[in-house]
């Protein structure tokens, strides 16, 4: 289990420059032909998103007063409530219109096929299935990670196998909310 947190995470232009990421983790590490990829991407301007081939996508607003996300003929969406997830596949040519200023997300990106990572928003305890990959992301209150304490912007990344996860993730707080992406190998 390795604990992150959000500002201290590098910054990097996207591909298209409408944007900054700041990846959490990527398996194998810094491949191009990821298997998983989890990131914090600030959305600065409107325009083109990047597609990604033979990958699924998913989406969670997390600051920022949100963002359209449409593909003509094959969806129109507004992110417009935190901590919302929205899967599409990273094959599609979008566009991304601000709603009023900047926003960031997490973004969640598998190879289909091979990995499957439903996102949830969570505010009671989980605990992650033994296999299974993953990021819990808190954004509100406090959790419970190992021996440590997250707090809104922190979070930590497993990796399939490591079970120093299996004693769960609880709210240290009643009003804690957090996002846990479940990285699962389909096979």
């Amino acid at each position: 289990m390795r604990p992150f947190v959000i500002e201290t995470l590098t910054p990097g232009r996207w591909r298209n420059g409408g944007g900054v990421t700041r990846e959490i983790a990527c398996r194998p590490a810094g491949a191009e032909e990821f298997q998983w990829r989890a990131s914090i991407a600030d959305i600065d301007r409107g325009g083109p998103f990047s597609a990604f081939a033979g990958v699924d996508r998913t989406l969670t607003l997390l600051s920022g007063n949100g963002v359209r996300l449409s593909c003509p003929g094959v969806f129109d969406r507004l992110l417009e409530h935190a901590g919302e997830p929205f899967a599409f596949s990273g094959d599609l040519d979008l566009s991304a219109e601000l709603s009023g200023g900047s926003c960031r997300v997490l973004n969640i990106m598998v190879r289909r096929g091979r990995w499957t990572a439903p996102v949830q928003r969570v505010t009671d305890r989980i605990v992650p299935p033994s296999g299974h990959a993953g990021v819990f992301l808190v954004l509100r209150g406090s959790w419970q990670a190992g021996v440590d304490g997250l707090v809104p912007g922190g979070g930590v990344w497993w990796d399939a196998g490591d079970d120093t996860v299996r004693v769960g993730f609880p709210p240290l707080s009643p009003d804690a909310a957090a996002l846990w992406a479940d990285i699962a190998p389909t096979g």
